[in-house]
């Protein structure tokens, strides 16, 4: 069980870096339903954190999204 969770986690941990823009900031959404590998699924780029957070802000259930991004050292983050 805690193998299988690793793997998840991994899994997730991939999707998130192939979709983190190389400037800017991505709003992604998470599909539970999809295939490990497929859950998550871009919903539109800013060129501004307050727009994407904006953005975020309005949809129904916020929990299912987040924002995606590469700060100053390259590092990958979420919000």
């Amino acid at each position: 069980m805690i193998k299988e969770r690793e793997m998840i986690n991994k899994t997730y941990e991939i999707e998130k870096m192939k979709l983190t823009p190389e400037t800017g900031f991505n709003l992604v959404g998470i599909d539970y339903f999809a295939d490990s590998g497929n859950q998550l699924y871009l919903i539109e780029h800013f060129e501004m954190y307050q727009d994407a957070l904006n953005a975020k802000k309005d949809r129904k259930n916020q929990n299912e999204y987040f924002v995606l991004y590469k700060d100053q050292n390259n590092k990958f983050f979420s919000r």
